[in-house]
């Protein structure tokens, strides 16, 4: 379909298949993790349901790699992963975990 002359055509976006949605977690993870430890959160556009779903699935494998709780919070425009609330005397930790 053309568009008229002088202008941009609409962006398209195109759903992640299952193979590049399993890599990006794969990939992103070490990199929130990391951020997680150094910064205490980690902040992403994620402006679609998609990305929103994508990068909590991040946040629940960082979870498992760190074996901290992990949450994100999304509001439409940025999602945010960061460390759960806890009271260290739940856990027993007294030092947080190191990313290997």
């Amino acid at each position: 379909m053309a568009h008229p002359l002088g202008t941009r055509p609409a962006v398209r976006r195109t759903p992640l298949d299952a193979d590049e949605r399993a890599r990006g977690e794969a990939n992103f993870a070490p990199y929130v993790a990391e951020q997680l430890l150094a910064h205490g959160r980690f902040r992403v556009s994620a402006d679609t349901e998609e990305m929103v779903e994508l990068f909590q699935a991040v946040a629940r494998r960082v979870g498992e790699m760190l074996k901290r709780p992990v949450v994100s919070y999304a509001n439409g425009r940025y999602l945010v992963i960061a460390f759960a609330q806890q009271s260290s005397h739940l856990t027993g930790e007294d030092t947080p975990p190191t990313l290997e």
